[in-house]
């Protein structure tokens, strides 16, 4: 395996997610690939459309030459109208096109790993002709697919891998987010800390602490009287965090302590993804 040690975390969380992914896809009828997911505007067959977009993205495969249509009402900005592309294309290709799709995408990017030699600080192309490093793609990528396995097995009702590889990998990559939720955003006082306290199959206490500066920082040490202690399951948090639902409609799965206007302002700053 020429994979670099730093890499190989996030091409296993991968592997596993796009074979989980594989394996609800199989069994479905038509009909099933209409259902909605939580993904605003995306029924089944639109994340399934998405993963094999960005897989393709991955592989370096050019862009469809395609014109949106005017009436996606979830289309909203650049981003999603870069993302919506290799939606759109798909949308009326039938269950076996899109699981043949599929396959080959998973042998091509299976190879694409086995001769991947590069170093994980190599700059490559990300959306929108934006450059990032090699591993914080891989890492990304690794997070979206795990997240669409989510949207997938919530739509079809069938749940579970909420502590899989890429839910690790999810994890981490939300609590990076979590410093300017809070500080930035929410614009919590300075010299202050939140607590999140979250269970579940994936379980932690953070603390993020605001300096004299407003700066945020991510600590693993519990604060003594933090200004505000919200508490919730992995399912919830990552939900809230990916605009998956509302504060509002998980208020029973959701406990918090402390200044009510902070917890408010970072329940309503706490979705990180675009």
């Amino acid at each position: 395996m020429s994979l670099h040690p730093t890499l190989q975390p996030y091409a296993d969380a991968w592997t596993h997610s796009i074979e989980a992914i594989s394996e609800l896809l199989q069994p479905l009828a038509e009909a099933e690939w209409n259902r909605r997911t939580p993904c605003p505007g995306w029924s089944v067959r639109d994340v399934v459309s998405h993963v094999i977009g960005l897989d393709c993205e991955m592989l370096g495969d050019p862009r469809p030459i395609h014109t949106l249509p005017r009436d996606l009402f979830h289309v909203t900005n650049d981003h999603q109208r870069y993302m919506e592309m290799q939606v759109d294309v798909r949308r009326h290709h039938t269950a076996p096109e899109m699981t043949s799709e599929l396959e080959y995408v998973i042998i091509r990017r299976n190879r694409q790993l086995r001769n991947e030699s590069r170093d994980p600080g190599t700059k490559v192309r990300g959306p929108l002709g934006t450059e990032l490093t090699l591993e914080e793609s891989m890492r990304r990528h690794a997070f979206d697919v795990w997240v669409h396995e989510q949207d997938l097995r919530t739509a079809l009702g069938r749940p579970g891998n909420l502590d899989s590889p890429g839910a690790l990998v999810a994890r981490d990559v939300l609590l990076g987010e979590l410093p300017r939720v809070v500080a930035e955003d929410a614009q919590a006082p300075r010299s202050s800390a939140v607590v999140f306290d979250v269970h579940g199959p994936v379980e932690f206490l953070r603390t993020i602490r605001v300096d004299i500066q407003g700066r945020g920082t991510l600590e693993t040490a519990p604060a003594l009287g933090p200004a505000a202690t919200l508490t919730l399951d992995w399912e919830t948090y990552v939900r809230l965090a990916c605009g998956r639902v509302t504060p509002e409609s998980v208020t029973d799965r959701l406990k918090t302590e402390g200044d009510p206007d902070l917890t408010t302002a970072i329940l309503h700053n706490f979705t990180v993804t675009k």
